[in-house]
C-alpha cells in the first residue's frame, strides 16, 4: 500500500487531474469562509466552472484576496466580501453588495465554520453560542437572504433550471457522535435537518437545498490530526479507504451540486468521508 503521508507535501500527487467543466456560467455564487481550506477550494472550483464569484472572510482579508485573483485568472469575476456570518446586518450587508455587483446571486455554499472544544462540564455559554452562532445561525442567515433572492427573482432558464441552489457544508459528525466537541456536533446535526426542512419547504420554488458532509479533509483546522506521521496512522484508523481527502474534491463536488447536473438532487447529504462514515470499528466483526 502506497504511503499517502509520504505525499503530504504534494497532497494532490494520488489524485488524476480533473478538468472542471464550466457548466456554470452566467451564474453568481457566495461561499463563506471562502478565504481558506475547503471555502477557498470551492471558491476556487465554482470559478472554473464558469460562476462568478463573491469570496466571503471575516479576518485574514489578504488571503481573501488571493483567492480572488485566482479565480479572476482563470476567466471569472471575483470580489471579496467581508462579513460574520453570524451578524444579520452583515449577512445582509454583504448580499446587498453582491447583488449590486453581479446583478443576483444564484448559488449559496454556505461553509463558515469554527470549533472551540471543551470536555462537555468546561464548556462555556460563550464557547456553546460562538460555534452555534457561526455554524448554524450563520447558515441559516445566509440561506434566507438567499431564498429571498431566488424568490424574487424566479428561474432564468438561460442559465439554469433551477431558481437557485443552496449547499449548507456540514460534516460526518452531523450522524458520528463527537465527545469533547458538543457543541460542533450539535450544530452540524441542526445543519442537517435546517437544510432537510428548508428544501421540503422551498422545492416547489424550484429552489435545490443540500449538504456536503466532508470527513477528514486535509485542512488548516484539522492539521493537527495529519500533520505527523503517528496523527496521520491515528486517523487512517477511521477511515477504509486508507487516506486522507483534499480540499478540491469537495470543490468538485460542490460544482455538481450547483449545476443542473443534479437537478433532481434535493434534500441530501453528499457524505465525502472515505467511508469514514461506515463505522470502521466493525471491518473484523467489531
Amino acid at each position: 500500500m502506497r504511503d499517502y503521508y509520504l505525499e503530504k507535501s504534494l497532497p494532490e500527487a494520488h489524485l488524476p487531474e480533473h478538468k472542471i467543466p464550466r457548466v456554470l456560467v452566467g451564474q453568481t455564487a457566495v461561499v463563506t469562509g471562502a478565504n481558506s481550506g475547503i471555502g477557498k477550494s470551492v471558491a476556487i472550483a465554482l470559478g472554473a466552472a464558469g460562476a462568478d464569484v463573491a469570496v466571503n472572510y471575516v479576518t485574514r482579508p489578504e488571503e481573501a484576496e488571493l483567492v480572488v485573483k485566482e479565480i479572476q485568472a482563470g476567466g471569472s469575476r471575483a470580489i471579496a466580501v467581508p462579513a460574520d456570518v453570524s451578524r444579520e446586518d452583515e449577512v445582509q450587508s454583504m448580499f446587498a453588495s453582491v447583488i449590486k455587483e453581479f446583478g443576483t446571486v444564484d448559488i449559496l455554499v454556505s461553509n463558515a465554520g469554527i470549533q472551540k472544544d471543551a470536555k462537555f462540564h468546561e464548556m462555556t455559554v460563550d464557547q456553546w453560542d460562538a460555534v452555534i452562532g457561526v455554524n448554524l445561525r450563520g447558515q441559516f442567515l445566509c440561506a434566507r437572504e438567499a431564498v429571498r433572492e431566488f424568490r424574487r427573482r424566479g428561474v432564468r432558464r438561460e442559465v439554469s433550471v433551477a431558481a437557485g441552489k443552496i449547499i449548507c457544508m456540514s460534516s460526518v459528525h452531523e450522524v458520528i457522535p463527537w465527545a469533547g466537541h458538543v457543541n460542533y456536533a450539535a450544530s452540524k446535526g441542526g445543519v442537517m435537518l435546517m437544510m432537510k426542512s428548508l428544501a421540503q419547504e422551498v422545492a416547489e420554488q424550484r429552489i435545490r437545498v443540500n449538504s456536503i458532509a466532508p470527513g477528514a479533509i486535509r485542512t488548516p483546522i484539522n492539521h493537527d490530526a495529519w500533520s505527523t506521521r503517528d496523527a496521520y496512522n491515528d486517523l487512517m484508523r477511521l477511515i477504509p479507504y486508507k487516506r486522507i481527502g483534499e480540499p478540491n474534491e469537495i470543490g468538485r463536488a460542490a460544482v455538481w451540486l450547483a449545476s443542473d447536473d443534479s437537478d433532481y438532487v434535493v434534500g441530501t447529504t453528499l457524505f465525502i468521508d472515505g467511508g469514514m462514515t461506515l463505522y470502521p470499528g466493525f471491518e473484523t466483526g467489531g
